[in-house]
């Protein structure tokens, strides 16, 4: 559940709903992905099917529980003391004060200054979806949210995909929750994901000005589906299939 073998091209980087046949292959080691590029691809894999996605442009808002106990422990810490007026802070698991603040930075600065991070959700699709030649590019961000990972997704695909056809695919797809309706105040929130498995998708538009472009909302427990429930259903779904 580390990113040690992610990469690995003799080890599986599985997404049970989305490549289990990956699963048989392995060599004694399975690879759980990014809890970032696990819910991105529940969502993406399903089009991807239908009308093949060439770029994926995503910023994440990623929760302080994706990195810790100790992150966990800060927020809870500096945002009281903001309320009552402080504004001095050391603070320890990030750089700056993550209390009513945004960070653009997870992971280190690599390649063109995108970060481990970023280039970990380009990487980790790819191989996920087989498919090399998907564009992924990705600005992650660190937020003041205990628990849930949200994702501004923008998908170009080949052929055309209407917003009504998205829904129902995301609709039917295995481990997804559609939440999308503009007009009820419907869409995918850090407080619908809490506690539960399902990857939830909403605010699905047309790009107004870009050929086969849709714009998607992404939201999933980054701790459950982003961790530890899909080593779960790994395990699982190797029990079902008599691979153990």
């Amino acid at each position: 559940n580390g990113a040690d073998f992610r990469m690995d091209p003799a080890v599986p980087l599985v997404v049970p709903e989305i490549n289990p046949e990956a699963i048989a292959v392995h060599s004694g080691i399975i690879a759980n992905p990014n809890c970032s590029t696990i819910q991105m691809v529940m969502a993406l894999a399903p089009l991807h099917r239908t009308a093949r996605i060439r770029r994926v442009i995503v910023a994440t808002y990623q929760a302080v529980s994706g990195t810790g106990r100790e992150a966990i422990k800060e927020l809870k810490e500096q945002a009281p003391r903001y309320l009552a007026g402080e504004r001095e802070f050391a603070p320890s698991a990030y750089p700056y004060r993550i209390a009513f603040n945004l960070i653009p930075q997870i992971g280190s600065f690599e390649k063109l200054d995108f970060t481990t991070e970023e280039w970990k959700m380009d990487r980790e699709t790819k191989k996920i979806l087989h498919d090399d030649s998907i564009e992924v590019s990705a600005t992650t961000i660190r937020v003041p949210v205990f628990n849930v990972h949200s994702e501004a997704v923008y998908l170009e695909t080949e052929q055309p995909l209407s917003v009504g056809a998205a829904r129902e695919i995301l609709a039917a797809a295995p481990g997804v929750v559609l939440m999308d309706d503009p007009a009820k105040k419907l869409y995918p929130m850090p407080l619908s994901a809490d506690g539960r498995d399902e990857v939830f998708v909403g605010r699905i538009r047309a790009d107004p000005y870009a050929k086969n472009g849709l714009h998607l909302w992404v939201v999933a427990d980054n701790i459950r589906k982003g961790a530890a429930s899909n080593v779960v259903q790994i395990a699982e779904r190797m029990i079902a299939d008599g691979l153990v």
